[in-house]
C-alpha cells in the first residue's frame, strides 16, 4: 500500500508546457531540447548508491508532442501507436498547453520522432486525413524512479563496466537471485528495486551458498520484503505449495517435467526415486498413472503429501521418506516383479543430476531371485550434469560404468538446459537391461547407514 501511494503521488506532479521552457526548446527552434539520452538515463549522481533514494532519480525532460483535436484523438492514437511515448507510469495524452478542451497533446517517443519527417508515410497520411498539423511542440514533464525500468536503475547505480543483470527466478511471491561478488555491496538496493518493479513479488532472496545439507535445500538471505518462505506456484496446470527455504524447487525445469509426463500413459506406473515436492509424480498421477514417489528430505516428503491432497491425487500416489538406494532396493524391488508381468509400462525417474548416476549400481542383481524375463522392462530417465566437451558421450559412459553394462546404442540422451558455461544438464533414457536386473553376482550394494544422495541446488 505504501509503495502504491508513493507511485500515485509522483504521477500527480503537475506537467508543465513548452511555454516554460527556454527558447531553445520552443517549437521551430533550430536547437533541439534536452531529451535523449536523458529520457532513458537516470541522473549521474546516483552512481554508487547503496541505500535506495527514489527522489534522487527525479529529473525534468522535454518530449515532442502533437496537438490533436479531441474528436479524432482515439483514431490518431491507433495510427501513432508505434511512435507514442512508452514508459512505465507516464501518460501518452495530456491537457493542451493552451488549456483548450477541444485539443489534447499526444506525447511522442523522442527515440522515434525528432521532426515531422520522422513519421512514416502511413502515419503522415493518417495525420493529414484527420486534419492534424504535423508541427511538433515540446512538452516538459517529470520523470521519476517509478518511470524507470529495473535494469535502468541498476545500470545507473552499479559500477560502470560491471555486470548489472537483474535476472532472477520467480517462485510464487519470491524472487530468487544469485548475486555475484561485485553486486553484494548493493544487494539490499537490488532487492528493493526488483520488488518495486515486479508486480506480485513481496520477497527477494539471494542464495548464500551451494551446499546446505543432505536435503538439496540451501541457505538464503532476505534482501527485501517479508520473510515468508512458504509459497504457492502453478506449473503446467498443477498447483504446488512448499517452504522454499527447506525444499528443492527449480522453476526452470517446467518444460522437462512436461516432456517426461507426456511420455507416460494412463495405467502406467511411475517410480520416482528423488521426487521432491512432486513435479513429476503429481502430473503423472493426474494423467492416470499409478505413482510411487520417494524423497529423503522430511520437509519434501511432507509437502509432497500435502500437494497430492491439494491436487486430489492422494489415492494414486504412494509416498516414501527413504534414501534413494533404500527405495530402489525396498519398495521398488517389491513392486517390479508384478509390474513387469502386466502390460502397462513402468517408468523410473531419477532426477538428482548431481549424483543420480551413482545410484544406477543399485539395479545390479536387484531381481536376481526372480525368474529372468525380457518383457516389459522398466524405462529409466536418469539426470546428470556434464562438463565434458561431448556431453552425450560423457553421460552414456558414466551411466554404463555405474550400471555395469554398456549402454552405447541402447539409450537416448536429451539436453535439458545449460546450467553454467560448459556445464549442461542431460537426461539419459534407456530400458533397464535384463542382464543387470537379473544378474546373479554378489555386487548388489546394501543401503548405507549414511544417506548417500547429497542434494545440490543449481540454477
Amino acid at each position: 500500500q505504501r509503495q502504491q501511494t508513493t507511485r500515485n503521488k509522483n504521477l500527480a506532479v503537475p506537467l508543465r508546457s513548452a511555454a516554460s521552457l527556454p527558447a531553445s526548446a520552443c517549437p521551430g527552434s533550430a536547437v533541439k531540447p534536452l531529451m535523449e539520452p536523458k529520457l532513458y538515463q537516470p541522473p549521474p549522481e546516483v552512481r554508487g548508491m547503496t541505500s535506495l533514494d527514489k527522489e534522487a532519480f527525479t529529473q525534468t525532460i522535454a518530449v515532442p508532442a502533437l496537438r490533436v483535436p479531441t474528436g479524432v484523438l482515439n483514431k490518431v492514437m491507433k495510427s501513432l501507436k508505434k511512435s507514442t511515448i512508452q514508459r512505465p507510469g507516464l501518460p501518452r495524452v495530456v491537457q493542451d498547453t493552451e488549456e483548450s478542451s477541444d485539443f489534447r497533446l499526444v506525447l511522442l517517443d523522442p527515440h522515434r520522432v525528432s521532426s515531422k519527417s520522422s513519421f512514416s508515410e502511413a502515419e503522415a497520411e493518417a495525420l493529414r486525413s484527420f486534419s492534424v498539423a504535423e508541427e511538433l511542440q515540446y512538452y516538459e514533464l517529470q520523470l521519476t524512479y517509478n518511470n524507470l525500468k529495473s535494469e535502468e536503475v541498476l545500470g545507473a547505480v552499479l559500477p560502470q563496466g560491471q555486470d548489472v543483470t537483474s535476472g532472477f527466478s520467480r517462485v510464487g511471491h519470491i524472487a530468487h537471485m544469485n548475486l555475484r561478488d561485485h553486486q553484494l555491496p548493493y544487494k539490499n538496493l537490488i532487492g528493493q528495486v526488483i520488488m518495486d518493479k515486479t508486480p506480485g513479488i513481496t520477497c527477494v532472496v539471494n542464495k548464500t551458498n551451494i551446499i546446505d545439507s543432505t536435503y538439496r535445500n540451501f541457505k538464503m538471505e532476505v534482501l527485501a520484503g517479508e520473510e515468508n518462505m512458504v509459497t504457492k506456484v502453478k506449473e503446467n496446470g498443477v498447483t504446488y505449495e512448499f517452504d522454499f527455504s527447506r525444499v528443492y524447487w527449480n522453476p526452470r525445469l517446467s518444460t522437462e517435467h512436461q516432456r517426461v509426463v507426456e511420455l507416460i500413459k494412463r495405467g502406467d506406473t511411475v517410480l520416482d526415486v528423488f521426487a521432491g515436492v512432486g513435479p513429476f509424480a503429481i502430473p503423472a498421477a493426474r494423467s492416470g498413472a499409478n505413482v510411487l514417489a520417494n524423497d529423503l528430505n522430511p520437509e519434501s516428503y511432507r509437502w509432497l503429501q500435502h500437494n497430492c491432497k491439494l491436487n486430489k491425487v492422494e489415492s494414486k500416489v504412494r509416498t516414501f521418506n527413504l534414501d534413494g538406494r533404500a527405495f530402489i532396493q525396498g519398495p521398488m524391488k517389491q513392486e517390479l516383479p508384478a509390474l513387469m508381468k502386466g502390460k502397462a509400462n513402468v517408468h523410473v525417474v531419477m532426477n538428482l543430476p548431481a549424483l543420480a548416476l551413482e545410484f544406477l549400481d543399485a539395479f545390479r542383481g536387484l531381481l536376481h531371485q526372480e525368474p529372468p524375463c525380457d518383457e516389459n522392462l522398466p524405462t529409466v530417465y536418469c539426470y546428470s550434469f556434464s562438463k565434458d566437451k561431448n556431453h552425450d558421450a560423457d553421460v552414456v559412459e558414466r551411466s554404463s560404468r555405474s550400471l555395469g553394462f554398456p549402454l552405447e546404442n541402447r539409450c537416448s540422451v536429451h539436453f535439458v538446459r545449460n546450467v553454467a558455461p560448459n556445464k549442461d544438464m542431460m537426461c539419459v533414457r534407456f530400458t533397464l537391461p535384463k542382464e543387470v536386473l537379473f544378474s546373479c553376482n554378489d555386487e548388489q550394494t546394501e543401503p548405507s547407514e549414511e544417506p548417500k544422495h547429497l542434494r545440490l541446488f543449481f540454477f
